[in-house]
């Protein structure tokens, strides 16, 4: 049992059946459901009235206990059902509630609505009656909170079929599904709380992301062994430089920016190397590279990248590296050694270089890690990796991270990290977790070199 997994629509399937397999009820399975997710309603109700909203399956008999443990505390508890219960589950949770129910809204205009009309596996748009009471609903209830998934969210893709309300909070039970995590229903859910029900869940499900646990420099530590990084520079040298600032702050012992370009604001503990680019890489000592950002996309940045990944050793690929990514470039290097940190846009790019033909941020990170065997960090606001450990999830960062030059700065942490301990999994993971907490120092308004600023505060955050 973990409460890290995230689940697809057949996986939680699974683990409900093997729940019921091992003896556990489907009613009992419901009880522990509808009663968690009563307990949140009933905190954030604080006695006023709510009306819960019940579809025909499983979903809506979890709505039917949430009512009636209101109802027993006293709460005042509309439901409203537009078609009676189609599952033995649902059916027994709706004889074992004890208040009345309507067919539709009208007529309510409560301070809570809580919508279980569809939870996880829809694949299809709310159409008629259903339709019309989520809208009619949404419109007269100021506070919404959805259970499991919002109704009209397709669970393993995060696809909103059809027109969705914003919700306030999303109560997710028994595990996590991918559609918490992704966009665009992301954007729909507000806050989200997760309801444990006691089911077990395979090892090799995708996870959430953990929270770093960063350790200080041993007693016998140098700059050497606690890595040194080297950050190669390109075209337009102001993106490496913000590179290097986050680098300089995320735990390396010695971060190299390699520029033919003169940098008289660079800070005096970065040292900055020109000249051939060959022979300033063929130091032993280098632990990890980070190429891309500002690299330009021409013959000369290509160059420079071949002469990268020639080096065999960790690297983060970011930014125009992954414009100029393909097999040949790839060819004899060791992929569980690299790290691409893609945004959208790039992650297109670099399927069409590799013949990769899915759609879908999900599916596309898959594939390309399964095609090149890359660490993939697809980034945004519902960022996702994909490496030899599985996919991994994250929590979404403060919004004010969208902003030109965000990517640079988690480019620096991940190389920086990488640098430290050479797993370019456990880099990308540590460094989305600093970024987030980075962003959160900084605040509202922030600016690229205000996050790479705030990244060593957000390092003692997590010591």
């Amino acid at each position: 049992m973990a409460n890290d997994a995230v689940l697809t629509v057949a996986e939680m399937r699974a683990a409900e059946a093997a729940a019921v397999a091992a003896g556990t009820s489907e009613w009992s399975l419901m009880q522990r459901a509808g009663q968690g997710a009563a307990d949140y309603v009933w905190r954030i109700a604080a006695g006023r009235p709510v009306t819960v909203l019940c579809g025909p399956g499983n979903n809506g008999g979890d709505g039917y206990v949430i009512a009636e443990v209101l109802r027993t505390r006293g709460l005042d508890v509309a439901v409203v059902a537009p078609v009676e219960p189609g599952t033995e589950t649902a059916r027994k949770a709706r004889k074992n509630y004890r208040g009345a129910v309507q067919p539709s809204v009208t007529g309510l205009a409560k301070p809570i609505m809580v919508d279980c009309l569809f939870g996880y596996g829809l694949s299809r748009p709310l159409e008629g009656d259903f339709a019309e009471v989520l809208a009619r609903a949404a419109a007269s209830h100021p506070y919404r909170i959805a259970v499991d998934v919002p109704s009209g969210v397709a669970s393993d893709s995060g696809e909103l079929l059809g027109e969705v309300p914003r919700f306030d909070l999303t109560l997710a039970l028994g595990a996590w599904k991918q559609a918490h995590f992704l966009m665009p229903s992301l954007a729909v859910m507000g806050e989200k709380r997760l309801v444990p029900i006691g089911l077990d869940f395979p090892e090799d499900a995708a996870r959430l992301a953990p929270r770093p646990a960063l350790s200080p420099p041993a007693a016998d530590s140098h700059k050497y062994t606690r890595g040194l990084l080297a950050i190669v520079a390109g075209t337009m040298p102001g993106a490496a430089m913000l590179a290097a600032q986050a680098a300089l702050r995320s735990g390396a012992g010695y971060v190299k920016l390699l520029s033919e370009h003169s940098h008289p604001d660079a800070p005096a503990e970065l040292v900055i190397e020109g000249g051939d680019l060959a022979k300033s890489l063929d130091d032993e000592r280098i632990a990890a590279v980070l190429i891309g950002p500002g690299l330009g996309r021409d013959e000369a940045a290509r160059a420079r990248l071949c002469a990268v990944l020639d080096t065999r050793g960790p690297c983060v690929l970011d930014a125009d590296a992954l414009h100029l990514l393909d097999p040949d470039l790839l060819e004899g290097c060791d992929p569980a050694r690299l790290l691409v940190t893609p945004h959208e846009g790039e992650l297109a790019k670099l399927c069409d270089a590799f013949a990769i033909s899915t759609r879908g941020k999900l599916d596309r990170a898959r594939a390309l890690h399964e095609s090149t065997g890359l660490a993939v960090l697809a980034k945004g606001p519902d960022t996702i990796l994909f490496a030899a450990q599985g996919l991994r999830f994250f929590p979404q960062g403060s919004s004010w991270l969208s902003v030109a030059g965000t990517g640079d700065v988690l480019a620096g942490i991940a190389a920086a990290r990488l640098a430290v301990h050479g797993d370019p999994a456990l880099a990308a993971e540590e460094a989305v977790h600093l970024q987030h907490e980075a962003a959160a120092i900084a605040g509202p308004g922030l600016t690229s070199g205000q996050l790479a600023h705030a990244v060593q505060p957000a390092m003692e955050r997590f010591l």
